[in-house]
């Protein structure tokens, strides 16, 4: 699949990247050559082949969602690096 300088530049923009005229010809190269590898896998049958998301078979390792008993205040706030009375102090984000 051919990938043009808008095509990276299009990326770059949705990832918020700065990219020089050199940078964008190279990700163009190198964009082409991993869609072209995509493209490629699609050759493959993969008739009757269950869709997986790992390899080897996976047991959820959370705790069972039980109701438990609160840390309180006290502790909840022991290590904050800033508080006002009883709320985590965090610096203002919008002005």
């Amino acid at each position: 699949m051919k990938m043009t300088i808008a095509d990276v530049e299009n990326v770059a923009r949705l990832a918020r990247l700065e990219l020089s005229p050199e940078d964008k010809e190279l990700f163009a190269v190198q964009m082409a050559a991993i869609l072209g590898y995509v493209e490629k896998l699609n050759e493959l049958n993969t008739e009757g082949i269950v869709p997986t998301s790992h390899a080897v078979p996976m047991e959820n390792a959370f705790r069972k969602d039980e109701v438990q008993p609160s840390i309180g205040l006290g502790r909840a706030l022991a290590n904050a690096p800033r508080k006002t009375g009883t709320f985590f102090a965090v610096p203002k984000v919008i002005e």
